[in-house]
């Protein structure tokens, strides 16, 4: 939002000297968050008001004329220029050189100079409105048509900025910073932060008082969603346009002058943040009704956009039907028209709930809605009519009110707060005494009663629909008006304890830092939705999902239930560029488990778990190396993550997965995960074409780490150590932890046997029927010497004799 400085002096007199970035800085720390501050005069450095003396034909172009003009420096100067309305004695905008135009009002901004045109030598530029930004403010009724400032009186010479009271200074304010100051979102909210500031008076806004009496009425039929509406009916108007002040400021924070009926409007929105809007009434059919609109009943809007109504838009009806859209934009129906010379402008306070809904509905946020939505206060309104009707009877001196009517149906409670003057010093880490702390929520506009220790506090109208409602509200204004800079730092007392050992947060880091760095994998991090192509192909089933009620895309409906349909999506994607990769992902999913609050037992939440999933992909590796690779993987996580071990098991095939290749993950008696190789027709619904894919996910509260770690530091081995490999034939039924045991179990082999690892296995020609052979490494040293070849070849005879006892081995001799 764009404040004009000059604008709220009208309400606060700032001392001329008053350093605007001081200003910005103090508005920063203590109310809102002051973006930037623009000097509105430094667009027009270098331009002036020219006096075009005379006019003369160009010798070389029909279309250009050279024009002797009067810029106050004594000299008369050549100006060659195309417009198409230049007359003797017109004042005219001229850019000297130095001066930044746009050509035309379009392109990139360029530095004017002294040059020729056609062989003319041109001092500067007779610019048209959009060459230096005031198309707005100035609009050009045809092609090539100069800015004519014939109406303002001044000399020649004088700066553009100057002619036009364009030396103002813009406040950017964040309006994020002030979402919940509804009363901010004017010039009149900013001047009474101001005044507050710097202890300065703050002008008041006296109330509007007719007496009239008319027929003229207006019915309510929802007080919850319109708790104030006032409607007065004029004549004696008529359709031409507003002073030029009221156009100009209106310009420079940022909306377009239109004509005084609407302009006024739109000033007294500026100027209070309270909304209003003009009917024309001889379009209105009886008296004014505020209700729901109808199912599928119909209002075409004044950006001739028709809307197609639900019941919990909120209208503003006539006999006839809707002629506005409650809060968000009037109707084409009563719009003012060329000939209106009667009037009803409507004052009103709507639900801020219900407008922000229509206006998201419809997508047809306006300047009127962005600031209903904030929780305007009713009483507001007051300001609005009066300063309304001001400049209503300052442009219309035969103004007549016909009518008024003001339905208050739901009054607005003050909010009231009871505040411990002990909890407030030791919150703030700093005394103050009884009468700074009244002064400064006094200047507020708080009513403040202090008996003792206790302060009881009574917010203001504009502050009390939502912003003020807790004591730690009151002690935040109390804070501010003091200044955060003014707090001195304190030094505080605490006792640093041993570490927080969070296992569970250390295993997912160790198991992504497990995927990442020692196993190659890709993190990926997706979007919480899931895309219904991929959804059907790898969920096949929505049932315990939750759909979004305004999804960011029609088929992106649902929350994840699974990692697995987003991990595919990008398997798709990267197909186009890679045959062979892995990525993994740790997020959260959501079921529609209806899970009770902490909070408020009547309130049911989702069930949100966090998974971790991944998928090895490959076109240049056959199925079993991938299968192999990631059984690998999640064999080895629970060694290199420290957490209990995985078991695989065949119980129950996922929906996705290969009927052949797939593993259920148990720890213990509990499944946690699922592997398998994605099946061929899931794979092509997915769009992945060349690629075999061997996907995995787990739950990760279902994972336990390990309470206390079992490594034990050992010396690395004195002695040479000797690898041995034996290869025997077993039973092709034989198991690899089976041998294991029997080589290094509770009796070893031999005191100098250190390892046993499996190296290969062999079926072929040379190995009978039922049988296969295994290559085992045998690791052989001693801590006290080193071990002969016979003392080696001793251990492995006992590893093989102890196979053979065991296992019914035979020794391989081919």
């Amino acid at each position: 939002m764009k404040l004009s400085l000059s604008w709220i002096k009208d309400f606060v007199n700032i001392p001329e000297d008053m350093d605007m970035k001081q200003l910005a800085y103090d508005l920063t720390m203590d109310t809102v968050e002051v973006e930037d501050v623009e000097y509105l005069a430094d667009h027009f450095d270098h331009m002036v008001v020219g006096v075009i003396e005379d006019i003369e034909p160009h010798p070389n172009a029909d279309k250009l004329r050279v024009c002797k003009v009067d810029i106050g420096d004594g000299e008369i100067k050549d100006i060659v220029c195309g417009g198409i309305n230049l007359e003797k004695g017109m004042r005219v905008a001229v850019s000297c050189p130095g001066a930044i135009v746009r050509w035309h009002g379009e392109g990139e901004p360029v530095e004017i100079k002294k040059s020729k045109l056609r062989g003319v030598a041109s001092y500067g530029m007779i610019c048209a409105s959009d060459e230096i930004g005031l198309g707005d403010l100035f609009p050009a009724s045809q092609e090539a048509e100069i800015l004519d400032l014939s109406a303002f009186d001044v000399p020649a010479g004088t700066t553009l900025a100057d002619a036009l009271d364009l030396n103002d200074v813009l406040l950017e304010i964040d309006n994020k910073s002030m979402t919940n100051r509804p009363d901010l979102w004017g010039h009149y909210g900013i001047a009474r932060e101001i005044a507050a500031l710097y202890n300065l008076p703050l002008a008041e806004i006296k109330p509007f008082e007719t007496d009239v009496q008319s027929d003229f009425n207006v019915e309510i039929a929802d007080p919850d969603r319109c708790p104030r509406y006032i409607g007065v009916e004029m004549s004696g108007v008529n359709v031409k346009e507003a002073p030029y002040q009221m156009q100009s400021r209106i310009w420079k924070v940022g909306m377009r002058p239109i004509n005084a009926l609407v302009d006024i409007t739109n000033y007294v929105m500026l100027a209070t943040g309270n909304p209003t809007h003009a009917f024309d009434a001889d379009n209105i059919s009886d008296h004014i009704v505020v209700r729901h609109a109808a199912e599928n009943e119909k209002l075409l809007l004044l950006n001739d956009k028709e809307l197609s109504l639900c019941t919990d838009d909120l209208v503003i009806t006539d006999s006839e039907g809707p002629v506005a859209l409650a809060g968000v934009m009037g109707g084409a129906k009563d719009s003012i028209l060329p000939k209106t010379e009667r009037v009803i402008l409507e004052v009103a306070n709507f639900e801020a709930a219900g407008i922000r809904r229509t206006a998201l509905r419809y997508d047809n946020r306006t300047e009127a809605s962005s600031r209903y939505e904030k929780a305007i206060d009713p009483e507001r309104c007051d300001q609005a009519l009066a300063l309304s009707m001001q400049y209503f009877k300052e442009l219309y001196p035969e103004l007549k009110v016909t009518g008024y009517c003001d339905k208050y149906v739901k009054k607005l409670k003050r909010a009231e707060i009871d505040v411990n003057l002990v909890w407030l010093e030791k919150r703030l880490g700093k005394h103050l005494t009884n009468d700074e702390i009244q002064g400064k929520l006094e200047k507020l506009g708080f009513d403040v009663q202090i008996n003792g220790e206790d302060m009881h506090v009574i917010a203001p109208t504009w502050r009390s629909t939502g912003d003020i409602s807790i004591k730690d509200d009151v002690m935040e204004e109390v804070a501010r008006m003091y200044g955060y800079d003014n707090f001195e730092p304190t030094s505080f007392t605490t006792t640093f304890d041993s570490a927080i050992n969070q296992k569970d947060q250390d295993l997912v880091r160790n198991m992504k830092e497990f995927l990442a760095i020692r196993c190659g994998m890709q993190e990926i991090y997706t979007y919480p939705w899931v895309n219904d192509v991929y959804l059907n192909a790898i969920m096949q089933t929505t049932e315990g999902m939750l759909r979004l009620s305004t999804p960011p895309a029609p088929d992106l409906s649902y929350l994840r239930a699974s990692l697995l349909p987003n991990i595919c999506e990008a398997v798709a994607k990267n197909e186009r560029y890679f045959n062979d990769f892995s990525i993994f992902e740790e997020a959260q999913v959501f079921h529609d488990a209806n899970y009770t609050s902490p909070y408020d037992k009547s309130e049911l939440l989702p069930e949100q778990r966090r998974h971790i999933a991944g998928a090895f992909a490959s076109s240049v590796k056959d199925v079993k190396e991938l299968f192999q690779e990631a059984k690998g993987v999640l064999e080895y996580m629970p060694r290199y993550t420290h957490q209990a071990a995985f078991e695989f098991r065949k119980e129950e095939k996922p929906v996705w997965a290969d009927n052949v290749v797939w593993l259920n993950i148990y720890r213990g008696d509990e499944k946690i995960g699922d592997m398998g190789l994605l099946a061929k027709k899931a794979s092509m619904d997915c769009g992945i074409k060349n690629l075999s894919v061997m996907l995995f996910e787990l739950d990760v509260l279902k994972l336990k780490p390990l309470i206390s770690r079992t490594n034990k530091f050992t010396h690395l081995a004195a002695y040479p150590e000797n690898e041995y490999d034996i290869s025997m034939l077993f039973d092709s039924n034989a198991v690899w932890s089976d041998m294991h045991e029997a080589i290094l179990g509770k009796k070893k082999a031999s005191e100098f046997l250190k390892k046993a690892d499996f190296v290969d296995e062999y079926r072929g020609k040379q190995i009978p029927q039922g049988k296969k052979s295994v290559t085992i490494r045998l690791t052989i040293g001693s801590n006290e010497k080193t071990l002969t070849s016979q003392e080696i070849e001793n251990v492995a005879n006992q590893v093989m004799k102890k196979l053979q006892k065991k296992m019914g081995a035979e020794l391989r001799t081919q």
